[in-house]
């Protein structure tokens, strides 16, 4: 069964990730993995971190001549600004004293996070909260895609609005990859547009923007998940895992909200029977029913608030005297829903390879396609 787990400070030595579980003798394209750490940092309004840290995977055990031994695979993302605060991060001895954070930001965790652990400093909080943290994420999810792709099931995703610029139209899933050529993976070009013209006058005025991303999966077949334990409904475990991600406030599957507004009529995609196989000719329902894949495209949209990190700051208060002040303003993006859309593209991934996993096992990647080939 596959299981992840992750490590790491925004601005410690590296990230690591540990993925337990992958059969033995699968692929591992560790460009593809490069590939995604680019994509996650690249997208219209991205900040200058961007250009300090150059992402790259480093596999450190469970590979070996580029396929998975069956052990469990350990990988890292080294931080390449960590050499301009090793003297205040370093495990080993630090200046806690240097880059303090006391006037806590909206939005972020940092005051909560210092009341529950008992810190004086957000710096000990912000440091693990921070999305540099899905870097790592991004690299497990793409090994995660590599084994979900040896099945014949796709993952692929664009960006739908940015801060109310909207791409309205609904968009064959072959035409998924193209998104990943354009600045903002928006592919309406006139939304687009409009939506870059936003964030140019929101940096210009020192705010920030979110979005919603819609990610999609095909070739899933029915059945993966549970409606027997409401803990395992697929449903349940995607949106949990994509609430996971920091920023997200919203997630929907299929219809997602609007169908509170339908008729059932309008709503319930009707079962024909065709050449011997059940099939649905509408799609509302976004390829789940029952807390179960039924075998159509899993059709999922989340919400990214806006970067809580604002460059002109918001009124907070400064736990080092309790006094009125203006939010700290570390270093931050205007926009990142470029990297939110690989990031759900990667915790969906993960979060599907453990649910494939659970039920099929296989100790061998060619024994998980044999069981995978067997299903209806």
């Amino acid at each position: 069964m596959i299981k992840f787990t992750t490590a790491g400070e925004s601005h410690g030595k590296m990230l690591v990730g540990i993925l337990e579980g992958l059969p033995s003798n699968l692929p591992v394209d560790i460009e593809a993995v490069d590939r995604s750490l680019a994509l996650r940092q690249s997208g219209y309004g991205r900040g200058g971190r961007q250009k300090i840290e150059k992402d790259r995977v480093e596999i450190l055990s469970g590979v070996r001549n580029r396929l998975t031994l069956g052990s469990p695979l350990a990988f890292c993302v080294k931080n390449n600004d960590y050499a301009n605060w090793q003297a205040y991060m370093a495990a080993e001895g630090a200046d806690v004293t240097q880059k303090v954070l006391t006037r806590v930001r909206p939005g972020h965790a940092d005051l909560t996070g210092m009341i529950k652990y008992a810190q004086t400093d957000a710096r000990n909080i912000l440091e693990r909260a921070s999305a540099r943290e899905t870097a790592v994420r991004v690299a497990g999810g793409e090994i995660a895609r590599q084994y979900l792709t040896a099945l014949g099931v796709s993952v692929g995703g664009y960006v739908k609005s940015v801060c109310g610029v909207e791409d309205a139209a609904f968009h064959q899933f072959e035409e998924l990859n193209g998104a990943k050529e354009q600045p903002l993976f928006m592919l309406d070009g006139e939304a687009q547009k409009r939506a870059m013209a936003l964030i140019d006058k929101l940096k210009a005025e020192g705010d920030t923007a979110g979005g919603v991303a819609e990610i999609r999966v095909k070739g899933l077949k029915s059945g993966f998940g549970s409606c027997m334990r409401y803990a395992d409904k697929l449903d349940a475990r995607l949106c949990g895992a994509v609430m996971s991600v920091q920023a997200v406030k919203g997630v929907e599957i299929g219809l997602g909200f609007a169908a509170a507004n339908l008729a059932g009529s309008k709503v319930h995609d009707e079962i024909f029977l065709n050449d011997g196989k059940y099939c649905r000719r509408t799609n509302n329902a976004g390829g789940i029913e029952g807390g179960m894949s039924n075998g159509e495209e899993i059709v999922l949209r989340a919400a990214m608030k806006p970067i809580p990190t604002l460059m002109r700051g918001l009124r907070t208060v400064d736990t080092a005297n309790g006094q009125p002040a203006v939010a700290a303003s570390e270093r931050s993006d205007v926009a990142a829903i470029c990297a939110f859309e690989i990031i759900l593209e990667s915790v969906i991934s993960l979060t599907l390879a453990e649910v494939v996993s659970e039920r099929l096992g296989g100790d061998n990647i060619e024994e998980v396609k044999g069981r995978y080939a067997l299903l209806p």
